[in-house]
């Protein structure tokens, strides 16, 4: 039964991944949310987390990126209970899907709900962000995008004070399988100067047969539009560069060419995934900014220049993997 979930589950990277898997995995969502005046910025990590022994707990990381601090809520393996049907999961009197999140924690707690919501287009040949590597069963991290951006409606308590979240914008991803890449990059900011724009890319170093190659995967929504940059369309990594101030990107495809100038500010250390459990550290700031180029070549026009604020950020690894 297991065999035929997890198969159903890879044409649908934003359910549930993790059928009939005893040890060394991990799966995680993430959800970040932005009040509408841009004063509040938390990102929610549910998952799910078993060591090489196959012990394991499910757990929810709350980010508060203003406030630069993170809590680690762990439960009882038990109590993580996913739809084998759709992308819903329930962490004891907590849920999470596409359309909402109820928040039941010591720290905080309500409900907000989710509109309008930009999934990443997926067909039965690619699906999802990760495309045919979807089908790939060997690989190291995989990676799925739930919402590009979306509105949101509702209030948190937190720390005794009511956030009202109505009006602002979310962002929804997640990964799964074993460990977080030996080193990357990861941005995204969907607060740029008019809305219906976000931007998202990552940049790591993937193991592969016995080596590794350093992958990229970028989108670039346009109200109307999404402009991908990924290793399987046959996107060019120009330029892959981070110091302890700035982050830079350069990638092409045939029709666009994208060109990426991020800041780096105060970061939040979070738990992540070491051979399926949480005993890593990254960090990651929710209050960068992003410059954003995107060059039409074949127009010859910018189709877009604009700074994204909000913007998430982490710099992980052995960085030099992927200077490029």
């Amino acid at each position: 039964m297991s065999i035929i979930k997890r198969w159903r589950s890879i044409f649908k990277p934003i359910q549930f991944q993790g059928w009939g898997k005893k040890r060394q995995y991990f799966e995680g969502w993430y959800y970040k949310v932005i009040s509408k005046d841009g004063n509040h910025a938390f990102a929610f990590i549910p998952g799910i987390a078993l060591d090489n022994n196959g012990k394991g707990h499910s757990f929810i990381q709350v980010l508060d990126g203003k406030k630069c601090t993170a809590k680690y809520h762990t439960f009882p393996i038990e109590s993580f209970t996913p739809d084998p049907a759709d992308f819903n999961v329930n962490i004891n009197e907590n849920s999470f899907s596409t359309s909402h999140i109820t928040l039941d924690l010591d720290n905080i707690k309500g409900q907000l709900q989710f509109t309008n919501n930009v999934p990443w287009p997926n067909a039965w040949y690619s699906p999802g962000i990760m495309g045919p590597f979807s089908f790939v069963p060997f690989m190291q991290c995989y990676h799925g995008i739930v919402s590009m951006d979306h509105d949101i409606e509702g209030s948190l308590k937190y720390a005794d004070a009511e956030i009202d979240f109505t009006g602002g914008k979310g962002y929804m991803e997640k990964d799964w399988g074993r460990s977080f890449p030996s080193a990357y990059i990861w941005m995204q900011s969907n607060h740029f100067s008019k809305p219906g724009i976000s931007f998202k890319s990552s940049v790591a170093n993937i193991p592969w047969l016995g080596s590794s190659f350093v992958g990229c995967i970028a989108g670039v929504w346009l109200g109307d539009q999404l402009i991908q940059f990924t290793t399987y369309n046959f996107t060019k990594l120009l330029k892959s560069y981070a110091d302890k101030e700035k982050v830079l990107l350069q990638m092409e495809n045939n029709r666009h060419r994208l060109e990426v100038e991020a800041f780096r500010e105060q970061a939040t250390e979070l738990a992540s995934p070491i051979q399926g459990f949480m005993d890593g550290r990254i960090e990651e700031s929710m209050t960068s900014k992003i410059h954003v180029s995107v060059y039409d070549k074949k127009k010859k026009v910018y189709v877009l220049k604009d700074t994204g604020i909000n913007a998430g950020l982490e710099v992980a690894g052995s960085i030099d993997e992927i200077m490029i």
